[in-house]
């Protein structure tokens, strides 16, 4: 079956073919047909006795002058290869008649019968030649008629036979193929491209249905019957051509291989209307149908493989997308250095070790290939190119020299042999993948270095605290998205406070890492000199700078446009998006935390009752924006409170509001608040991340309270005059005797003595005197002056400045701490041998 599409029509009642609508037919009988031929009756002697009226059109000369003179007056000799015009002689008009021999212009000689036709000139009764083809036939009997003259032009005969060889050659050399089936749609005749599809010879199947040859086909062109014989039955009907309709199907003479038709149908009527049957012709399309699924499938292809940053995902989507329509089943195998992220093999690889990571259509576990000797695949190795074998095509999957592995495609059940351009569109299906794989390792391997980082640079353990106990979660996004920058700390104060902090650092990989790690090792430094928290926040909120100024030139102020992208300042700042915090310092003594937070979310509280509440804690503004205050708050976290720092990436949803996300994480806490907090943590992130992933980090930090009681603690107001040192010695020795620390009474009151004299001397009002034993002695003297004394080294000549070189001498730490009201000077002591902590 091969496509031309043919006007229909049908034959008129003169025997000409007239299309169907066409207000004009064609004449296709031959010219020299004596229905239509100039006919001429001549007698034994070649005079006309006979004269036909189409001879009369053609040559001009009237019946009743032409009847009884010789052939010669109207016919001439054998024409010359290019005559042209009138014969030369003397003017027109009827010659004498005379005798002339039948041989000398009739074609052939006379007796002999009809031998075809030969080229000849015609004198017209005007006088000008006229080209045209003569034949003679003889005819017996004895009577006056002796021959038969017929002539036609050459020019219409040249066009005659110009049609004939035409429709020879459609029968018998072109590739269109032609198929005439009859009433009964059984097969009347077929050309010989039909008959070449068919592979047998045409009596063997004369008198088929088409449908009966090629079984199991089926017309794929929507609004049409489905079968080759509903179709010509439906043309047959209605008389209305059916046109370049799409067949799908087996050849017969190459079967296992679905070969497309464009096919076209009209019906045949002989001149008086009768219908004869259904023409078919047929072209095949199948090498077109085939480019364009291999486009199709190449489009397919781009927009299906690399979907993730997943060298897995991307194998199987290579291997889903190549079956059915390229091949019966895939195989991808890859190095197993590229599913870790580290560098592909490079040259030829050895013979095993691969992983199988993808298969369409049936899936399978990973496992460790070791090719055999022999095997396409090891020869594909050695060759580094690809290799087919059988139904079997192997090619490598390589990026430049580098081999990231082999995808075998195998054929079942149809053409094993794969062409060249199907070699073309299994190169161009791997390249694709490969170059999505390599992306894939290389981000693995970035995505492991950042998470390392990121986790190097997040604390490794919280230490024990005394005020407090802790958990703490932190999941990293999603593999697509890649490593964030949150993070969570617990920092140790002075007087047994604890600072807890929770930061979100906006963007992914190794420069949201880097500056998450700038960010928290800051927040340690302000921490340690004893900031409030709204304090610290400015501080922090002076360290981080728009984008925009960062890379502004000398001179240049900020613009206050670039305020939603943030750097951490430095040398080689880091470029990210934005970055929140929290901040909250909670005091084991009073019982009560004091929190700020620069632009994230509240924590949430549980109390012992069970209820729970976000405080209304002031946002103030990410860092970065500069210029705006940061606010504390303070509130009440009696013993056995729970508190939940935590970071947007554990409420975030798309498909759910935060409010109703916040409510969730609210009801989780209060249900589960008696669990020990490891426990709880899971529960959290079981109940609010069920598949265990997110599109943005996560750092969780849970925070049960604990309160010192009245044993721990002592605390007196001393009144700022000389003898308040003295007094403060008293007062150490007892509380020191109470606690059982008698060994630690003489260096405590040389510490106190020391700090209580500086106190009186260099500020004012009255004094507070606090002794903690927790896991170590910790003494503080609290004053309302705001001015810190300073380390120094003195002199033998000086008379003063040793005391606080003592005291350093005496004790593990020492410090000064700002309050709104005035400083507390502060100092730990360890135990003595065999002395337990709290």
């Amino acid at each position: 079956m091969n496509g031309s599409v043919q006007a229909a029509g049908a034959w008129d009642a003169a025997g000409a073919w007239r299309p169907w609508g066409s207000a004009e037919a064609e004449d296709l009988r031959g010219p020299l047909d004596i229905t239509v031929a100039a006919t001429v009756v001549l007698d034994a002697r070649d005079r006309v006795i006979g004269w036909s009226p189409a001879a009369e059109a053609l040559l001009g000369h009237a019946a009743e002058d032409i009847l009884g003179r010789p052939v010669d007056v109207f016919l001439c000799g054998t024409a010359p290869a290019a005559a042209s015009g009138p014969p030369s002689g003397p003017a027109a008009g009827p010659p004498e008649p005379g005798p002339s021999p039948a041989s000398s212009v009739l074609p052939g000689a006379p007796g002999l019968p009809f031998r075809g036709h030969e080229p000849r000139l015609a004198r017209h009764r005007d006088g000008h030649a006229v080209p045209v083809e003569a034949a003679v036939s003889e005819l017996a009997g004895g009577g006056t008629a002796a021959r038969v003259l017929v002539l036609a032009e050459t020019e219409r005969l040249r066009v005659w036979e110009s049609r004939l060889a035409m429709l020879d050659g459609l029968a018998t050399q072109s590739p269109i193929g032609l198929a005439i089936y009859d009433t009964d749609l059984r097969l009347a005749w077929a050309n010989a491209a039909s008959s070449a599809e068919i592979g047998r010879p045409f009596p063997q199947y004369r008198g088929t249905h088409a449908d009966e040859l090629y079984p199991g086909g089926a017309l794929v062109t929507q609004g049409h019957p489905r079968t080759l014989d509903a179709v010509m039955r439906q043309v047959l009907d209605t008389g209305e051509p059916v046109l370049d309709v799409q067949f799908l199907g087996e050849l017969p003479s190459d079967p296992g291989r679905d070969h497309l038709w464009s096919c076209s149908y009209y019906r045949l009527e002989d001149a008086e209307g009768r219908v004869l049957g259904v023409c078919e012709d047929a072209f095949d399309i199948t090498d077109r149908y085939d480019a364009q699924n291999r486009l199709a499938l190449l489009v397919e292809a781009g927009r299906r493989i690399g979907t993730t940053l997943d060298a897995v995902v991307t194998a199987q989507e290579l291997a889903d997308v190549a079956v059915p329509g390229f091949a019966s089943a895939v195989e991808v195998d890859i190095v197993p250095g590229v599913l870790e992220g580290g560098e592909p093999e490079t040259g030829r690889p050895a013979r095993g070790g691969f992983v199988r990571v993808a298969r369409a259509p049936a899936r399978a576990a990973r496992t460790v290939i070791e090719y055999l000797p022999g095997t396409p695949q090891l020869r594909s190795l050695s060759s580094g190119g690809k290799v087919l074998d059988e139904n079997a095509l192997v090619v490598p999957l390589r990026v430049g020299s580098e081999t990231l592995g082999l995808v075998t495609f195998t054929r079942e059940g149809r053409p094993a042999v794969f062409d060249n351009g199907e070699l073309a569109l299994a190169d161009e299906l791997v390249a694709r993948a490969a170059v999505r794989i390599d992306n894939a390792r290389r981000f693995t391997r970035e995505h492991a270095a950042a998470l390392t980082l990121q986790r190097e640079l997040l604390p490794q353990h919280l230490p024990w605290h005394s005020a407090v106990e802790v958990a703490h979660r932190y999941l990293p996004t999603d593999g697509a998205t890649g490593v964030g920058g949150d993070w969570f700390d617990l920092i140790p104060l002075s007087g047994a406070r604890v600072g807890l902090v929770v930061g979100d650092v906006v963007g992914h990989g190794l420069p949201a890492a880097v500056t998450m790690g700038r960010l928290r090792t800051t927040v340690e430094a302000l921490a340690e000199l004893d900031m409030a928290p709204d304090e610290l926040l400015a501080r922090l909120d002076d360290l981080v700078v728009p984008a925009s100024d960062a890379f502004q030139g000398p001179g240049e102020g900020r613009t206050g446009e670039a305020a939603g992208a943030y750097v951490a300042a430095g040398p080689h700042p880091d470029v990210t998006t934005g970055a929140t915090c929290i901040y909250a310092v909670y005091d084991p003594v009073s019982g009560r935390c004091t929190m700020a937070r620069a632009g994230h979310l509240p924590p949430a509280v549980v109390a012992m009752d069970g209820s729970y509440h976000y405080p209304e804690l002031p946002a103030g503004p990410p860092l970065g924006l500069g210029g705006l205050p940061f606010e504390s708050m303070e509130i009440d976290l009696p013993a056995g409170s729970l508190l939940a720092l935590f970071t947007d990436g554990l409420v975030e949803a798309r498909d759910r509001d935060i409010d109703e996300r916040l409510d969730l994480l609210g009801q989780v806490l209060a249900a589960h608040r008696e669990l020990p907090l490891e426990e709880l943590c899971d529960r959290v992130v079981a109940e609010l991340l069920p598949d265990g992933t997110t599109a943005d980090d996560t750092a969780l930090l849970l925070v049960r309270t604990r309160e010192f009681d009245a044993g721990q603690v002592a605390m007196w107001e001393l009144p700022a005059e000389a003898v308040a040192a003295g007094r403060a010695r008293e007062l150490i020795t007892g509380q020191l005797s109470t606690w059982g620390l008698d060994e630690l009474a003489f260096s405590t009151e040389l510490v106190v003595s020391e700090l209580v004299t500086n106190a009186v001397r260099y500020a004012q009002g009255p004094l507070q005197l606090r002794l903690i034993r927790d896991r170590t002695l910790l003494c503080e003297v609290a004053d309302t002056g705001h001015t810190s004394p300073h380390l120094r080294h003195s002199t033998a000549e000086d008379e003063g400045g040793r005391g606080l070189f003592i005291v350093a001498q005496l004790v593990q730490r020492w410090g000064t701490r700002y309050t709104r009201s005035g400083k507390t000077i502060w100092t730990e002591q360890a135990f003595p041998d065999g002395v337990p902590a709290v």
